[in-house]
C-alpha cells in the first residue's frame, strides 16, 4: 500500500470532500485512508447536544514506548460564498500557477496534509517514531465548538489518553513561512446589553422614554477609555461594538428598546470574571450620569446576557516544545520565528488544559477567502518542518 508521502496529493484529496461545516463531507474518511497505512489506529466518535448539529470527529493514534505528541486540527471548512467569483472550483483541487487551490487549502487542511506527510517520511525513512502520535481532528471547529475538540478531549481522556505536547496546525504565519508560531491566546467574551425604554410618539418624547439615549451612552462607556495598554506578551485589551439595534422601522415612533451587542479581547491582565466586572461599573457609570436624558429622575434600565462558553487567556511556557519547533522552522527555511499571541481563538484554548500547546501552519492570507489556495512549495516547505520537529521533538525527551 502507497504512503501519504505526498502533500500535494494528500491536500488534494482532502480539498475534494466538500466538508463544510458541520458536514463530514467524506474528509475524515479520505484522511482515514491516509493514517491507517500507517499503523495508526483510528475512532471516529460522533457528538450530540441538543440544540446543535451532530459532529463527527477522528481520533487515530501510532502507539509506541515514550512520549505523546498530539497534532490538533479541523477538517470543516467555512461556505464558499459565491462559487462563480472563484476562477477555480471550491473542492475541485486545482493546480494553476504553482498553486493548489480549494476551500481549505490553508485553513486548515493544507496543515492536515502536511503533517500527515511528514509521519509518513518519518516512518519511510526512519521507522515509527520513539513515542506515540496522535491525530485529534474536529469537524466542528469553525462551527459553534461544542461537539469538536472539547468533547474529543473529554472523550479520549476519559480512555485514559494523555499527552505530553501538542502542534495545532492553524495558518499561523501572516507573510512566509517561517514568520511566526502562536503560543498563546487572548481570552475572548461577547454580550448583549438590552437597554430598555418606553415606547411612543416622537412628537411627545415626555410620554416615552427613548432607550437609543441610553444605547448611545452604553457603547461610549464600553470603548472609551481603553482598558490597558498591552502586556509583556500580549496587545492590548479591545472591546468591539458589533451591532446597535432597535428593530423599528418607523421613523415617528420612539422605540421600546435597543440592544448593543459587543465582543471583547482580553489579555493576561484580566480574568473573564474581572473584565465582566469591569464592563458592568463602566455600564453602571454611565447610564447613572444620565447625560444625554435630561429631566429624567431614574437612568436608563439595562441587562446584559453574557455569551455561553467564553474563551480564557492563556500561554504557553514549555521552553522544549517552542524550542525544537521555533529550531526546526530555523533548519528548514533560516528563518527564526518570531513568537506570538495575536489573533483571534482556535482549538488550541480546549488542548491548554491537557497539555502545553502551540500552533504552526501555513501562510494565512486567502484563509476564508474566494479563492482560497496555497503555494505547493510552502506544502513541502512545512512538510520539512514538521518531519524536522518530529524527529528533533522525540530526540529530545
Amino acid at each position: 500500500m502507497s504512503m501519504p508521502t505526498d502533500p500535494v496529493a494528500n491536500l488534494a484529496a482532502l480539498i475534494r470532500c466538500p466538508s463544510v461545516t458541520p458536514a463530514e463531507g467524506g474528509a475524515l474518511t479520505a484522511l482515514e485512508a491516509m493514517v491507517r497505512p500507517l499503523g495508526f489506529s483510528v475512532e471516529r466518535p460522533v457528538f450530540s447536544e441538543p440544540g446543535t448539529p451532530d459532529v463527527e470527529n477522528l481520533y487515530a493514534r501510532l502507539s509506541g514506548n515514550g512520549p505523546h505528541l498530539m497534532f490538533a486540527g479541523h477538517t470543516d471548512v467555512v461556505p464558499v460564498g459565491d462559487e462563480a467569483a472563484w476562477t477555480h472550483k471550491p473542492f475541485g483541487a486545482e493546480i494553476a500557477g504553482g498553486f493548489l487551490y480549494g476551500r481549505g487549502a490553508v485553513d486548515m487542511k493544507g496543515g492536515i496534509a502536511c503533517f500527515v506527510a511528514a509521519v509518513a517520511r518519518h516512518i519511510q525513512k526512519s521507522g515509527p517514531p520513539a513515542g506515540s502520535v496522535s491525530l485529534l481532528i474536529t469537524g466542528d471547529e469553525e462551527g459553534p465548538a461544542i461537539n469538536g475538540t472539547t468533547r474529543l478531549l473529554d472523550w479520549a481522556a476519559a480512555k485514559g489518553e494523555t499527552w505530553d505536547a501538542a502542534l495545532v496546525g492553524e495558518p499561523t504565519n501572516p507573510d512566509a513561512l517561517g514568520d511566526m508560531i502562536k503560543i498563546g491566546r487572548r481570552g475572548s467574551i461577547s454580550g448583549t446589553i438590552t437597554v430598555h425604554g418606553r415606547q411612543g410618539h416622537v412628537a411627545y418624547p415626555h410620554l416615552a422614554d427613548n432607550p437609543v439615549r441610553g444605547a448611545v451612552m452604553a457603547a461610549e462607556a464600553l470603548m472609551h477609555p481603553a482598558f490597558d495598554d498591552g502586556s509583556a506578551d500580549f496587545q492590548p485589551t479591545n472591546l468591539e461594538v458589533t451591532s446597535i439595534d432597535v428593530g423599528n422601522p418607523a421613523s415617528n415612533v420612539i422605540p421600546a428598546r435597543a440592544t448593543l451587542t459587543f465582543n471583547v479581547r482580553f489579555n493576561d491582565l484580566w480574568t473573564v470574571e474581572t473584565i465582566q466586572a469591569e464592563i458592568h461599573n463602566r455600564l453602571d457609570r454611565a447610564v447613572a450620569r444620565r447625560r444625554l436624558r435630561p429631566g429624567r429622575d431614574a437612568p436608563a434600565a439595562y441587562d446584559i446576557d453574557w455569551g455561553v462558553r467564553p474563551s480564557h487567556v492563556f500561554l504557553t511556557r514549555d521552553d522544549r516544545l517552542i524550542g525544537t519547533l521555533g529550531s526546526s522552522i530555523e533548519a528548514v527555511t533560516g528563518r527564526r520565528p518570531g513568537l506570538s499571541t495575536s489573533g483571534g481563538t482556535s482549538d488550541a484554548r480546549f488542548i491548554k488544559d491537557f497539555c502545553p500547546v502551540v500552533e504552526f501552519g501555513l501562510v494565512g492570507q486567502t484563509m476564508h477567502m474566494v479563492d482560497e489556495r496555497v503555494a505547493l512549495a510552502d506544502l513541502e516547505t512545512l512538510t520539512a518542518i514538521y518531519e524536522r520537529f518530529l524527529a528533533d521533538w522525540f530526540a529530545g525527551s
